[in-house]
């Protein structure tokens, strides 16, 4: 048995990265079909080597998962990257708040990675540092462009599999052609194999930065469509997890712990007396950016509620 990685799954097919820095062309055995487990991208899987001239196998054992993400669809993330601009364009708060709370529904440690410092003044990257100072969630600035701070992100995702989340423009492509210079080659070369142009599938895709640590190159996850979050009993076609008001706050690591000084059991943190949430607001330990974010998308469920 040889075991390896799932770096890239398209058509029935698994591409499997072993330690031998080997990919193998593979097929999952029917009893995964039979017991209705699907192989993910990121499984550690071990595979029968049928022919070792043309690189091609069977995925034989699925290794116990750590975790799997909903969307995308990737197993045994250790952290997600989530990637905005401080400028052109300007970072959209709200966007970046879903983001996170998308992570915390799947229990996947988030980061802030802030790109493009050279395109503001150290005043605006210190005003956003205080925005999500309260929440506790790791911020890296630095420059795709001229490099700057880029030793900080290498170093935080050294030995680590690492997802990447952002909008449009945040620059995640160059972010990951630096982190691995010779993504291009490699997956020019599993296109090659596959025989399909590498831009004709948009599926998940694991980029070995080095023996032990990687990158999953998420094409299509730079938005979160309108039902991203949705109340309670509700079903979403994406297969996202609900929310509800009632657990929004939770979702707040700076709310959350602070919930249980609120007067009221329940506390919504609008407009109750005695709310904890904001007496903080008010006396800046809670950034109001961030309380502000809060409000709207308690408002959209409520919105979403409705109907």
């Amino acid at each position: 048995m040889t075991y390896g990685k799932i770096i890239k799954g398209v058509a029935g097919f698994y591409y499997v990265y072993t330690e031998e820095s080997k990919i193998y062309e593979c097929r999952a055995r029917g009893v995964f079909r039979n017991e209705n487990i699907k192989p993910l991208v990121g499984d550690n899987v071990g595979i029968d080597v049928v022919s070792e001239e043309d690189k091609t196998g069977s995925v034989m054992e699925i290794l116990p998962r750590k975790n799997a993400l909903v969307r995308p669809a990737v197993a045994n993330v250790d952290q997600a990257l989530v990637l905005f601009a401080l400028a052109a364009p300007k970072p959209n708060f709200n966007l970046l708040d879903r983001f996170l709370i998308l992570m915390e529904q799947q229990e996947i440690p988030s980061v802030i990675c802030m790109n493009k410092t050279d395109l503001v003044s150290p005043e605006e990257i210190e005003t956003f540092r205080e925005i999500y100072k309260a929440s506790g969630y790791p911020i890296f600035f630095f420059s795709a462009k001229s490099g700057d701070g880029m030793e900080q992100v290498q170093k935080e995702t050294s030995g680590k599999t690492s997802t990447v989340a952002g909008p449009s423009g945040s620059g995640k492509s160059t972010l990951i052609n630096l982190l691995a210079p010779h993504a291009q080659m490699e997956t020019g070369e599993l296109s090659k194999k596959i025989q399909r142009g590498k831009n004709t599938t948009r599926h998940a895709e694991l980029i070995t930065v080095d023996e032990d640590t990687f990158i999953v190159d998420t094409p299509g996850f730079s938005s979160l469509p309108a039902e991203s979050f949705i109340p309670e009993g509700k079903q979403s076609a994406g297969g996202l997890l609900p929310v509800d008001t009632g657990t929004l706050a939770q979702f707040f690591p700076e709310f959350a712990e602070l919930q249980d000084e609120c007067r009221f059991r329940g506390c919504s943190h609008l407009n109750e007396p005695g709310c904890a949430v904001r007496a903080a607001v008010e006396d800046g330990r809670i950034s109001r950016r961030r309380y502000t974010s809060y409000q709207q998308i308690y408002s959209d469920l409520q919105e979403n509620k409705r109907y």
